[in-house]
């Protein structure tokens, strides 16, 4: 759980990264797509390779949650916060689940979106013209925060990596990587939708 947290949560800056050439405008960002693809073979290896991080990730998670039920069959009558239980890690199977629903309606929208006509940026940018779907994107990248800002330091929890002195700066750059991650994809839409010059056009 915490390698493959951990290298998701590289995907998620390298992801953001290519989406900010939006902002350069559609022949930088479909050259980006198109570069992507010119790897040939190599790109779609590791689509599956992504695909399957996501997947070990997935069951880890289903795993984990059952041994844990399982170590207490009897739940709780009352939770009471000891100082290391927080909204996010009490909640991380039911964002996990909700992150889960929003990668395969990503996927669906953008990755395997019919270009008969038309660009990824044109797809992309007309999405981000609707302020319900910046609405639902801005909620979902908080949803990721919240799975993240619990996960990060949680992972160097389960690597042993744990200390006195240094966990509660872990803890702070956990939440500081979370939130910049959400705000960084919490950008673009409000940028395409309210400022970019597709929105004016």
């Amino acid at each position: 759980m915490a390698v493959t947290g951990l290298l998701l949560c590289g995907f998620l800056v390298a992801h953001v990264s290519g989406n900010y050439l939006l902002l350069s405008g559609r022949d930088a960002f479909n050259a980006y797509a198109e570069d992507l693809k010119s790897f040939g073979v190599l790109f779609y290896v590791a689509e599956v390779g992504l695909l399957e991080l996501f997947g070990l990730h997935i069951v880890l998670a289903i795993v984990v949650t059952r041994e844990n039920r399982r170590a207490r069959p009897v739940p709780y009558v009352v939770y009471r916060s000891r100082g290391t239980r927080t909204f996010s890690s009490n909640k991380m199977f039911l964002s996990g689940v909700l992150i889960l629903v929003f990668l395969l309606i990503h996927l669906w929208t953008f990755r395997f979106a019919d270009l008969s006509g038309t660009t990824l940026y044109d797809v992309v940018m007309t999405h981000f013209q609707n302020i319900g779907y910046v609405a639902y994107y801005v909620f979902f990248s908080c949803v990721v925060a919240v799975h993240v800002a619990h996960g990060f330091q949680s992972a160097f929890k389960s690597l042993g990596l744990e200390h006195a002195k240094y966990t509660p700066w872990i803890r702070v750059v956990g939440l500081l990587f979370a939130w910049g991650v959400a705000l960084s994809y919490s950008f673009l839409p409000i940028w395409a939708c309210f400022l970019s010059d597709f929105s004016k056009s």
